[in-house]
């Protein structure tokens, strides 16, 4: 089932163009990677997905309903009953217990998920009871994945989530954060700057060329189902993904 479909958006900030003619589909239980150079837009748009920014050119239609169509209370909404977004940075309440930041999600959703069998699926119950200062960025980014998940959103957006991260607690977080999105059967879409956290995560890769940002590839991953993305690294087939990325990459240069 198509989640999400974008076609022909244009985006320009002060008169220079930022997006030029992007057009992609996402289908639910998908992950599609987002890759390109400083400036290409990436950021911008997953913006425009979560209704953050505006666009001025194109449609999106979302389960069969237009973005443009929507007022502000329908797309007040849409941000909260259908959309998780795991930024950067944790945005974690500091003076607040890992569970009562995760709590406070909770509250906002109609239907949320069991925030005890959350800590405990991703490694967090027995922290659940510190502060944010107390925990590592990888917990913290395991903890502001939870006080997203818990309102069971249809579309996940992840704006380079572990790039604050040392590189072995990126490569343990994306490998738990990817195989949860693979067991649950997750939509979501990452933006990266890692080729490699690209391939491993996605099952699709969309390069962005330089501003303005224009679809240059978009290149489908198949791996051998049940691989986790550590896993998928040591694969006999990543380095060819690798390569073929790597050179569609580099034509940005």
């Amino acid at each position: 089932m198509r989640l999400l479909e974008m076609n022909h958006i244009k985006k320009s900030f002060d008169g220079q163009e930022v997006l030029k003619d992007i057009s992609i589909h996402v289908d639910e239980g998908e992950v599609l990677s987002i890759i390109g150079p400083s400036g290409s837009g990436k950021s911008t748009l997953l913006n425009i997905i979560g209704g953050i920014e505006s666009y001025d050119k194109g449609e999106i239609i979302i389960n069969g309903a237009a973005m443009s169509a929507m007022n502000e209370k329908q797309m007040t909404l849409y941000r909260r009953e259908h959309l998780g977004y795991v930024f950067q940075f944790y945005n974690l309440i500091p003076n607040l217990t890992v569970k009562e930041n995760i709590e406070v999600g909770a509250y906002l959703g109609s239907n949320p998920l069991d925030v005890d069998d959350l800590l405990h699926t991703l490694g967090l119950w027995e922290h659940k009871d510190k502060i944010p200062s107390q925990l590592s960025g990888g917990m913290r980014q395991r903890a502001a994945l939870i006080r997203t998940l818990v309102l069971r959103p249809e579309l996940l957006l992840l704006d380079e989530p572990f790039s604050a991260l040392d590189y072995q607690t990126r490569l343990n977080v994306s490998n738990d954060i990817g195989t949860i999105l693979q067991q649950e059967h997750k939509t979501a879409i990452l933006v990266t700057h890692d080729l490699s956290e690209a391939i491993s995560m996605g099952d699709r890769v969309i390069v962005l060329s330089h501003r303005p940002g224009t679809i240059r590839s978009i290149i489908p991953i198949s791996f051998e189902p049940g691989l986790t993305p550590l896993e998928k690294r040591n694969d006999s087939h990543f380095k060819s993904y690798f390569n073929l990325i790597w050179k569609e990459f580099n034509q940005n240069e």
